[in-house]
């Protein structure tokens, strides 16, 4: 039975957020430039978005730029972000003839300004849709969410708006970027590195974490259907004991 054929439907994860990891190693190995890695990254993206929405998936996050990666060199922050610009016009046509709806969360401020209105305006040209909602965390950093997230929510304790016993997990995710999307359920990792790196702290809380070897370039349908055949595997207690869940 072939890995695709063992996928339960009805047990899907409704939201799969994952960590593309490894282009920069990818192009190494193959003797290129990390913007090579990062070219042929966007591929896997392609073919992860168009797999997920096919099989049912409700909502797909990809790390796309941490808060931390504008430190990297200033040639491969440029190429990142106009590759952004580019997969996003190309990719206007996919999105629209899937039924994905564009979103973003981040300091989006941060990015430039052409980057910001391609941005925008696919995002406007997809809102309509709802097949899958398809989330680019760009400029994000989960620890500044949460920095923010606390502000806000003290500002309106201060001017007296909400008191300290109105604060629960419901108004904190109101006040975080996500506060539209369901809290994460499969988060994949590429590239063999084993850690969140800031990545949907608060939304992960009682995800299955799934790490694989496999370099981001490399990640193809089968890689995707492997992570969930796993993750259909294992018993979700959130914090019961077996028992109780069955």
């Amino acid at each position: 039975m072939s890995l695709k054929e063992q996928i339960l439907t009805d047990k899907l994860p409704q939201h799969i957020a994952i960590i593309m990891d490894g282009n920069g190693r990818w192009a190494k190995q193959k003797g290129m430039l990390r913007a090579f890695g990062h070219e042929n990254g966007a591929k896997s993206v392609r073919t992860t978005v168009e797999t997920c929405a096919r099989l049912g998936i409700g909502y797909l996050t990809l790390y796309a730029f941490s808060t931390e990666n504008w430190n990297r060199p200033k040639l491969e922050v440029d190429t990142l972000m106009k590759l952004l610009i580019n997969s996003l016009k190309k990719e206007v046509k996919t999105l629209t003839e899937n039924n994905i709806r564009l979103n973003a969360i981040g300091n989006l401020d941060l990015l430039p300004n052409s980057a910001k209105k391609e941005l925008f305006e696919v995002m406007e040209l997809t809102q309509n849709n709802n097949r899958m909602v398809l989330t680019l965390a760009l400029s994000y950093g989960s620890q500044e969410e949460i920095i923010n997230a606390v502000k806000a929510i003290a500002f309106k304790v201060k001017n007296n708006i909400i008191s300290t016993d109105d604060i629960d997990e419901t108004i904190i995710n109101q006040h975080l970027y996500t506060q539209n999307l369901p809290n994460v359920d499969l988060l994949i990792r590429t590239s063999g590195e084993q850690r969140i790196s800031n990545f949907l702290l608060w939304q992960i809380a009682y995800a299955e974490l799934y790490f694989t070897p496999v370099l981001w370039p490399d990640f193809q349908q089968e890689d995707l259907y492997a992570a969930i055949v796993s993750y259909q595997k294992r018993e979700r207690r959130f914090g019961k004991t077996s028992d109780q869940i069955k």
